[in-house]
């Protein structure tokens, strides 16, 4: 036997090597050792291997958790949907929905190969030619995604597409008070213009709710690959523009925030990349989309990831996060509100 730990924070692993025996024979044998992927701020994320092959279990954050935003069923569930579509997903191993085995639900993927770009310096090296050649893919994958008929592939009760702003709007609201413990300038206001000013949605789409450069693995040892998308936490059906706003206002905030300051990712940074109107101009071409509302969206997007990140705000000051990378998250919160407070006014 060898001296693998019992558990790493958040994953008991001898229990889940006696869930593996009885549940998936043969899947993984042998001893377990995991490492927590470091940089997850919402569900965690472990590579699990036997010394011989890995696999990626996920889970639910430790401690406060806002409802409906961490719900492993319904990330297995779009992934396994998407299989042998055009958007690229690793493949679903085994899913666990009690409880009692680790303390939460969890599923088990294939390890997929690839990089998740977060910084400029480390696309830079790439060259400015293979930089825009991803950042192309990952506007065209967004589209592929986009174009899946979701009735087709088992997910016509993913979601409820008509009505689906007006409720995004009221859901981020409430989200807010579940994790409300400081005043936070603006942020009525955000909330309470965007109830006001609804557009009438697109047509509904598969949406995955955090789409960006670093949700996306590229393969650079494969012609520059995007081998998978991750992260489908927040996926449902949609207007597919809350998307193209999510993925344009992470870019937005580290053109206005600057390399090596960016909150997020100063990914886009990196000489290449395109821009936010070449991003817009690419999607609207390839998808036949109207996006003349985009600043409703855009508007809506900064919101959301004002509540998530003011939500892991909540769950760090109570000592309920995992790994590193949470001490400045509560200083994200203003900017993003002020960003969010502008594009809804254009």
């Amino acid at each position: 036997m060898s001296d693998a730990p019992a558990s790493v924070e958040g994953l008991d692993l001898g229990a889940l090597r006696t869930w593996l025996d009885v549940q998936v024979p043969g899947q993984l044998p042998g001893d377990l050792n995991a490492t927590l992927i470091v940089g997850g701020k919402s569900n965690l994320t472990y590579i699990v291997s036997n010394g011989e092959k890995d696999v990626i279990v996920r889970r639910p954050p430790l401690g406060h958790v806002l409802a409906t935003a961490h719900d492993m069923g319904r990330e297995h569930r779009i992934m396994a949907a998407l299989a042998d579509t055009a958007v690229p997903v690793p493949r679903m191993i085994a899913e666990c929905k009690d409880d009692s085995v680790i303390g939460a639900p969890f599923y088990i993927m294939e390890r997929m190969s690839g990089t998740a770009f977060q910084k400029a310096a480390e696309l830079e090296p790439l060259g400015a030619e293979r930089v825009r050649a991803i950042t192309e893919r990952l506007v065209d994958t967004l589209v592929d995604l986009h174009a899946v008929d979701y009735r087709e592939v088992g997910l016509a009760e993913f979601g409820r597409p008509d009505g689906y702003l007006n409720r995004q709007v009221a859901r981020w609201q409430k989200q807010l008070e579940a994790s409300r413990s400081r005043e936070i300038d603006g942020i009525d206001e955000l909330a309470n213009r965007l109830s006001d000013t609804v557009p009438t949605a697109s047509e509904g789409t598969i949406v995955h709710g955090d789409y960006r450069l670093d949700n996306v693995l590229v393969d650079t040892a494969d012609g520059d690959r995007i081998t998978t998308v991750l992260d489908w936490e927040m996926s449902t059906l949609g207007d597919p523009l809350t998307d193209l706003a999510v993925m344009l206002a992470y870019q937005k905030l580290a053109l206005s925030d600057g390399r090596g300051t960016a909150q997020v990712t100063d990914a886009p940074l990196a000489t290449g990349y395109l821009s936010p109107d070449e991003s817009i101009e690419r999607y609207a071409a390839r998808s036949g989309r109207d996006v003349s509302e985009l600043g409703f969206h855009l508007g809506l997007a900064y919101f959301k990831l004002a509540v998530i990140l003011e939500g892991i705000h909540f769950r760090h000051s109570q000592g309920k996060t995992v790994g590193a990378g949470f001490e400045g998250i509560g200083n994200m919160i203003d900017p993003l509100v002020q960003h969010g407070l502008a594009a809804i006014s254009r």
